[in-house]
């Protein structure tokens, strides 16, 4: 990179922090930012104060909430007696957005990865533990992704479940809609032929 000043370089290097943002990107948002919408900064600036103060995780699902009212804690997604344990708020959201499922969710934020120093305790499983002993959970869904770490996770948590006389369920992994067999990749394939269902 070259040499900027101390400003506009941490300036870079702050906007390097987000996800799938390289060098020339975010020197390109600065640039951007400086040059052409000073405006736009000033609103990003004020926006990201606000949602620094205003935002809070849940501490019960453990997903970002405000005002102290958690939208996915309330007494009719209680009474499901469901819990759907999801790796990050984004799976959250396409779970609501995609299916009608309507009863509780526990957010992970992350997955189990003991190499990346990522254990139980990071995770929350020590609150979600006491959910699931509590009584009021009759059955956890876990949706975890089908990667490494998601599928140790997902194995950890229905070790959880079982040991406090909770069903468990994983949603399925497959073959997507309209996909054509000789596209799909053997581990997608294989996914899909172990969890089949009857018809």
């Amino acid at each position: 990179m070259a040499a900027y000043s101390p400003r506009l370089t941490r300036l870079i290097e702050a906007l390097r922090r987000l996800p799938g943002v390289g060098p020339k990107s975010a020197q390109r948002m600065a640039f951007h930012l400086l040059d052409r919408d000073r405006n736009g900064a000033d609103y990003l600036r004020n926006t990201l104060a606000e949602a620094l103060e205003g935002i809070a995780r849940c501490p019960t699902c453990r997903m970002f909430f405000e005002d102290g009212k958690c939208a996915y804690c309330t007494e009719s997604r209680t009474t499901a007696g469901q819990i759907c344990v999801v790796e990050n708020p984004a799976d959250l959201a396409a779970i609501e957005s995609g299916t009608a499922y309507r009863g509780r969710y526990f957010v992970l934020m992350g997955r189990l990865s003991p190499l990346d120093g990522i254990g139980p305790e990071q995770l929350g499983l020590d609150l979600l533990g006491r959910q699931l002993a509590g009584g009021q959970v009759q059955e956890m869904i876990i949706a975890t992704n089908p990667s490494v770490e998601g599928e140790a996770t997902a194995y950890y948590l229905a070790e959880m479940a079982r040991a406090n006389g909770v069903k468990v369920t994983r949603i399925a992994h497959g073959v997507p809609m309209g996909g054509e067999l000789e596209y799909v990749d053997s581990g997608t394939l294989s996914h899909a032929f172990t969890g089949r269902t009857l018809v």
